[in-house]
């Protein structure tokens, strides 16, 4: 471990500058082969930095059903990363007590995504795993969900589980419910942002058939650098297609980030406008599809959809007071998302960037299940049941799924028979503008209600109140990132040139107010 440098675990585990990080996946393979000892199940690790740019990489652990590593054991991951060399043993000496953890076995799977790093870096995390003796499965290249998906299918019970039945399963998913919908084949065009899911996504789609969906593999990996202009987050940030994609007025577009855990749609007008179908309208999308269905088939189920502040104000308008769904708002970061999905029968949660999934207890499923084959029920009721319950198959619960949630929108549009038009007109997204402000130390700054109010420091907050209400329909918030020391802002309005001025305007603030660094920042 160099001297003087620290790093913190977050929502998106360790990430960086690749360069010199060996000691961090290193131990992050000795504390999975602890949690694994602890639970008495296999943890995952994984190898990515997601959008991040090429040189950077991260690593995450995942627990045993799939889901994030629990919070209590995320300072538990950042003290073990930053000790020095010589207090590294006495430190996993404190862990192993504090935790009361059994030295048995212990079981880690490792898998990485496609950047240049990332095999010298899975070694790190397999030796560091192999130091306590844990049974180590190298799964090689896959996207982030898939490993989630594995480890949760294998802490099932289903230890022969592998990459090939995560294909099968999905696509077979797929399969069933378009043969009971309108069937309708046109291209889909999907920018696999240069990174693993290109590969992945053309296996799957080789499993459902050319027949069933057509999907365009662009950004394959074979020229050009992982999340480089293109990916899910380059065409979120900046509103605009991947670099050298020549787009078609209301074709269907779609982008994943680099470990293909995020997806966002988007198509252009007549005229040619850019047109951005982001996680707010997925989010809708499903949960309208799951609510119509759930009045059809006359099925009582508690559904919510989970937001965080990056949602559109449109988005919210629209489920709220148009279609009478129940929302709840969470900080940012998916952790905070998925707990609370959980507090529903059916929870549909996703973030604005696009990174989001259905979640939905056993006993709502069975219940749904149950309702297909009702003999009570009558045939429209058994057919709407029987759709929702091969709809909610599709997804990969876990975690957000770029390539389940790719076949879960393709499905409702056949079901639907819309095209990319027609769900992009449910609601009229607010114009928006996201920027960021470097800053000194990000930990001056503090939020509350959820990241859309500043606490600290104390005149930030009413500054960016001031500012707001100089513009129809004005909305702007500000939040500390998470890895980095940068401000991030968010602003909407009425028009796209308001949005712009309210973005510019408090990022200004928060350079003033907030220690900025470097240039003001300037549109």
């Amino acid at each position: 471990k160099p001297d003087n440098v620290r790093v913190s675990y977050g929502t998106a585990g360790f990430r960086g500058n690749a360069s010199g990080m060996e000691y961090v996946f290193f131990r992050m393979g000795m504390l999975a082969a602890l949690r694994s000892k602890l639970k008495e199940a296999a943890i995952g690790v994984m190898v990515t930095a997601s959008h991040n740019p090429e040189h950077d990489n991260g690593v995450k652990l995942i627990d045993p059903q799939g889901e994030m590593l629990a919070q209590s054991w995320e300072s538990l991951a950042t003290a073990l990363a930053n000790v020095t060399n010589d207090q590294l043993i006495e430190q996993l000496k404190q862990i192993i007590d504090s935790q009361k953890i059994p030295l048995s076995n212990a079981s880690v799977f490792i898998a990485r995504d496609s950047r240049p790093s990332s095999l010298s870096l899975s070694r790190a995390v397999l030796d560091g795993a192999s130091a306590f003796g844990a049974t180590c499965h190298d799964h090689g290249l896959l996207t982030t969900p898939q490993l989630h998906y594995i480890l949760a299918c294998y802490n099932g019970g289903d230890i022969k589980v592998d990459e090939e039945h995560y294909y099968q399963n999905y696509a077979s998913a797929f399969k069933a419910l378009l043969n009971v919908v309108s069937l309708f084949t046109s291209p889909v065009t999907v920018d696999c942002a240069n990174g693993v899911g290109a590969a992945k996504l053309t296996k799957l789609a080789e499993r459902i058939g050319a027949n069933i969906i057509d999907i365009v593999v662009y950004n394959d990996g074979q020229s050009g650098k992982l999340n480089e202009n293109c990916g899910a987050d380059y065409v979120k940030v900046q509103q605009r297609a991947p670099a050298g994609l020549n787009m078609e007025p209301f074709h269907r577009y779609a982008s994943f980030d680099g470990d293909a855990d995020r997806l966002i749609y988007y198509t252009l007008d007549s005229d040619c406008n850019f047109i951005l179908l982001d996680g707010d309208k997925i989010a809708a999308l499903f949960a309208t599809y799951i609510r119509d269905n759930l009045k059809k088939a006359s099925i009582n189920l508690r559904l919510g959809i989970i937001q965080t502040a990056y949602a559109n104000g449109n988005s919210t308008n629209f489920l709220i007071n148009q279609q009478n769904i129940e929302i709840a708002c969470t900080p940012t970061g998916v952790k905070y998302l998925h707990e609370k999905a959980l507090t529903f029968d059916i929870g549909v949660y996703f973030e604005a960037n696009g990174h989001g999934t259905i979640t939905v207890n056993q006993e709502c499923k069975n219940k749904i299940s149950a309702a297909a084959f009702d003999p009570n029920k009558s045939a429209e009721e058994r057919f709407a049941a029987k759709k929702l319950k091969l709809f909610l198959d599709i997804i990969n619960q876990t975690v957000g799924d770029a390539m389940c949630d790719l076949l879960a929108v393709e499905a409702i549009l056949q079901d639907k028979n819309w095209s990319v038009k027609e769900w992009y007109r449910i609601y009229t997204e607010l114009p928006n503008r996201q920027a960021k402000v470097q800053v000194a130390d990000r930990r001056i700054i503090e939020t509350g209600d959820a990241e859309r109010k500043v606490i600290l420091p104390s005149m930030l907050q009413p500054a960016i109140d001031e500012l707001v209400r100089k513009y129809p329909s004005g909305r702007s918030f500000v939040r500390p990132s998470g890895t980095e020391d940068v401000v991030r802002v968010y602003a909407e309005a009425n028009t796209q040139e308001n949005a712009d001025d309210l973005a510019q305007q408090v990022s200004l603030a928060v350079y003033n107010i907030g220690g900025g660094v470097g240039k003001k920042p300037l549109f």
